[in-house]
Parts: structure tokens; C-alpha cells; sequence
């Protein structure tokens, strides 16, 4: 038995100011990635498929290794790096997403993270942040410095501290997460994310039963909401998870409910 069946789903749209889609994406078990390109003209939707496609060697697997989604994630890297030292002014990208993985049978989302593309988890219709943003906002609030309402007009909320490219070295974000059936795992681009609040994405995805009709819903709504960035939705759903974790599945009327923050 894989160590989790899942189902998934993706969408992307340009937006409604870009007139190039520098989005690209992944959406084949065992591996749901986003990566949002970066340089204009052709150089971030090159880079962002560059990434994607380092991967797709592994498209089929059961499950990765944490070795192996490394290894991948390396590979990409240094492909990206040499096409952003090819060019005058370099090209990036972000890189999010989430990876099947396993330990001794058991099965574990392994979320990955470098930029500000982000990692979600539903749980029992609570959403919750996985992913922290590689951004200088996000560096703010850490700091205390802005608060969340401020962080949410601030103008520097697309300028980002770590990327694939682009000159920068910094290292990726993993965490190995076990899982659940049930569990439902958004990734997307900032194109989302900036225009949806955190209450809105919670009620879209508790409002679609398939991963396809979520993802579709997301990018839908990101356009309507002003669509100001490419918007790229990946949505992954566990329909099963290996025995060996069916004692960490609580029932959904029991769990304790919280409030989701915008």
C-alpha cells in the first residue's frame, strides 16, 4: 500500500495585469509543487519550469526519501543557477510544495519551502500556515516591527529574502509532517495568497469536495479579488493513509475547533 492515496488538483491563470504566466507547476503523486518565476520577460517563466522539471524524473514514485526530495531540489537549483548566470540581469524562482514521504511505513508530508510560495494544512476544517515566507515583511513581523494589518498594505510584501537563483544561495525550509486521512494541503504562488485572506482560502476549500474544484475556486476568486500577480493553486488531498497511522486519525466531530486568523 502506497503510505498515502492521494488525490490532487491544480490551477493557474495569468492575472489580470501580467501579460506572461511566469507560474509553473506539479501535480502528479507523489510530488505537488509551485514555483513562481522571477526577472520579467521570458527569464522567471524559464527558471520556474526549470525547477518544476528537475523533479518530474520522480513523477509515479510511491513515496520520495527525504535524500531524494534534497537531491532533487539541489539538481534544480544549480540548473536555475546557471541560466540566471547566463543572462544580464540573472532569473529566479520561488519553490513550494509538498512531497509524499514515509517513515518506517508510516506515511508523512514532507513540505518544502524557499521564497514566499506557501505551504497550507487543513485539518478537520482548520487551515493553518505550514510554510513561513522568505520576505522582508514577513522579517518585520517576526521583529515585531509591523503588525499583521500592516503587513497586508505594505508595499515591500512582494520583495523576498531567499530564492532559487537569482544570485542567492539560501537554503530551502523542510518539515516532515504525519499525516491524516482527510488532511487537504494547499500550496500556491503569492498571486493567491496576496489577494485571498487566510479566512477565505479555509472557506473555499471546506466549500469544494475535490482538490480540482478547490483549485479551480482559488484562482477564481484571486482574479476577481484584483488578480494583480500570475495565480497558480495546487491542492492535495489524503484519501488513505497507511495503517500504521490510522491511530493518529481523530475523529472530525471531536476535534477541538479554533478560530482561522486572517
Amino acid at each position: 500500500m502506497k503510505p498515502i492515496l492521494v488525490e490532487g488538483g491544480a490551477a493557474t491563470h495569468v492575472g489580470a495585469r501580467r501579460s506572461l504566466n511566469e507560474d509553473s507547476h506539479l501535480a502528479e503523486a507523489p510530488l505537488f509543487l509551485v514555483a513562481d518565476g522571477m526577472g520579467g520577460h521570458d527569464r522567471g517563466e524559464i527558471a520556474s519550469a526549470t525547477a518544476i522539471e528537475a523533479f518530474l524524473p520522480l513523477v509515479g514514485r510511491a513515496s520520495l526519501s527525504v535524500d531524494e526530495a534534497r537531491d532533487a531540489f539541489e539538481r534544480a537549483r544549480g540548473q536555475v543557477d546557471r541560466i540566471s548566470a547566463a543572462r544580464d540581469r540573472g532569473a529566479g524562482t520561488t519553490f513550494a510544495g509538498v512531497i509524499v514521504t514515509e517513515v518506517d511505513g508510516a506515511g508523512y508530508w514532507l513540505a518544502i519551502n524557499l521564497g514566499d510560495s506557501r505551504v497550507y494544512r487543513m485539518r478537520g476544517g482548520v487551515l493553518e500556515q505550514i510554510s513561513v515566507d522568505h520576505s522582508v515583511v514577513q522579517e518585520l513581523l517576526d521583529a515585531g516591527q509591523i503588525s499583521p494589518e500592516e503587513a497586508a498594505r505594505d508595499r515591500r510584501r512582494n520583495v523576498i529574502t531567499r530564492a532559487m537563483g537569482a544570485g542567492s544561495s539560501a537554503h530551502a525550509d523542510y518539515w516532515m509532517l504525519p499525516a491524516a486521512r482527510g488532511d487537504r494541503m494547499p500550496v500556491c504562488s503569492d498571486g493567491m495568497s496576496n489577494e485571498l485572506s487566510r479566512d477565505r482560502i479555509a472557506v473555499i476549500l471546506r466549500g469544494e469536495a475535490k482538490p480540482q474544484a478547490a483549485a479551480d475556486r482559488l484562482v477564481l476568486e484571486a482574479l476577481e479579488h484584483g488578480g494583480r500577480d500570475n495565480i497558480t493553486a495546487v491542492v492535495v488531498d489524503a484519501v488513505a493513509v497507511s495503517p500504521r497511522m490510522s491511530h493518529e486519525v481523530i475523529d472530525e466531530d471531536t476535534r477541538p475547533r479554533e478560530s482561522v486568523a486572517g
